[in-house]
């Protein structure tokens, strides 16, 4: 996952000491707020002349157009517009060089992103009050980041506001592409900050139930009525390489795997038409409480003798309520 530095979120150094302090320490992009306001493009400049690192514009005004002659002058890699202040739709230069993304608040609508999708390589998720700096990161956004993907699977995923080291590690497990970090990372130990946004070495006070994914997102099927047949259909649909089974009550009673799938054909294979659903379930799956903090869920993980992709959540009385993969992780990682 990118980290990309808020610049102005440090009042204390002069742009250029910030700007060579990052890049010391690799940072990815370099983020910067526009506040409606031109005189950003003179500071942009400055940085172009100390500093290779990507530059990544978010432009917040109600008259986009007033840029374009400067996104042309002086490109920069990346430029995001802030949809609840746009009057109209986005009339972009066909040259303009730049990714381009939106940017849309908690309350906003995925369905907005609809009038976009033509012109939009990423979405900014705005996860605190846009426009300030030191917010608590909105819970609410998890779901709303797994919506998106599967609404636009094709479009990258950025995300600012209350960025810190147990957030980063949800927003690597979902796949984000990168994340803005502010006073987190620029008004502290640049080099720590750099390292716990990047690592799994956290202190959390997150539950896992705040990021799951829910039961309605998920390939659950009856233990009791489902054939060999629903479980290969379940996996196919979901794409997630398992399924789950529940008894009548909601239950956890075990869960299909590919690799359960794979063992159960080997067993069978010389009468594969007598094989059932029972015969490929694992009845004693690793699972997890949905009360416990990412870094008691990461303890657990790192006790076990086997690497695992996914894991089932249940609450208090083995009901199953959501599960955890980790695809994603792996892949950024």
């Amino acid at each position: 996952m990118k980290i990309s530095a808020s610049i102005y979120s440090n009042k204390n150094k002069s742009l250029a000491t910030l700007v060579r302090e990052l890049d010391d320490f690799h940072v990815d992009f370099l983020h910067i707020d526009c506040n409606d306001d031109l005189a950003v493009f003179e500071d942009i400049a400055a940085i172009k002349k100390i500093s290779q690192t990507p530059i990544d514009l978010h432009i917040i005004s109600s008259e986009p157009e007033k840029y374009y002659e400067k996104l042309l002058d002086i490109p920069v890699e990346y430029v995001t517009f802030q949809h609840e202040n746009l009057k109209s739709n986005l009339q972009l230069p066909l040259c303009l060089k730049s990714k381009v993304g939106i940017a849309i608040t908690t309350d906003t609508p995925l369905a907005v992103l609809e009038n976009y999708k033509g012109i939009m390589d990423f979405v900014l998720f705005m996860t605190t009050t846009p426009g300030q700096s030191g917010g608590m990161f909105n819970k609410e956004n998890f779901k709303k980041i797994r919506d998106f993907k599967n609404l636009f699977p094709d479009k990258k995923i950025h995300v600012d506001g209350g960025v810190n080291d147990e957030v980063s590690f949800v927003l690597r497990s979902m796949g984000v592409y990168s994340i803005v970090s502010g006073s987190y990372l620029v008004n502290s130990d640049i080099g720590d900050a750099l390292h716990n946004l990047r690592t799994d070495n956290i202190k959390s006070h997150i539950s896992i139930s705040d990021f799951m994914m829910t039961n309605d997102e998920l390939p659950i099927l009856s233990i009791h009525t489902s054939e060999f047949i629903d479980a290969l259909q379940s996996i196919e649909k979901y794409n997630l390489g398992f399924t789950m089974m529940v008894n009548d009550a909601g239950k956890l009673e075990g869960i299909i795997s590919n690799a359960d799938v794979r063992k159960g054909l080997i067993k069978h294979i010389g009468k594969l038409d007598e094989i059932t659903v029972k015969d490929i379930i694992n009845y004693h799956p690793i699972k997890v409480n949905k009360d416990i903090t990412i870094s008691e869920m990461l303890s657990f993980i790192k006790n076990l003798k086997m690497p695992i992709l996914y894991l089932p959540v249940v609450d208090s009385s083995d009901l199953l309520v959501g599960a955890l993969t980790f695809n994603n992780l792996i892949k950024g990682e």
